[in-house]
């Protein structure tokens, strides 16, 4: 299941699990649109992957017998930082922002 995580990674910016900003690489790295557009120039700095919008998890569910949705699987709490300094973010960016994503 795909982990919802509460914040940029980046700004520390809190990303609700409605929170249309919110963007997500291949293993569920998350930051704000904002900074992958202007910080890491669509270049995860962790795995150098692309980013797309997270996906909306419903609120409730909405099939009678199934546990899904919010209420039943929520969003995390722990908030995770990046690890990585802006001199690593920019020269990973540098070298991979001009490649698309699918090409990395």
């Amino acid at each position: 299941m795909l982990e919802l995580r509460p914040n940029c990674e980046w700004c520390d910016c809190d990303l609700p699990p409605d929170d249309r900003r919110a963007r997500i690489c291949s293993y569920e790295c998350t930051y704000c649109a904002a900074c992958v557009d202007r910080v890491l120039h669509n270049v995860c700095p962790t795995c150098g992957g692309g980013f797309v919008p997270r996906p909306i998890r419903p609120k409730a569910a909405h099939r009678e017998g199934l546990t899904l949705g919010l209420a039943h699987q929520p969003a995390g709490t722990t908030r995770v930082h990046s690890k990585w300094s802006l001199t690593q973010v920019q020269a990973l960016s540098d070298a991979l922002r001009d490649v698309a994503p699918e090409d990395r």
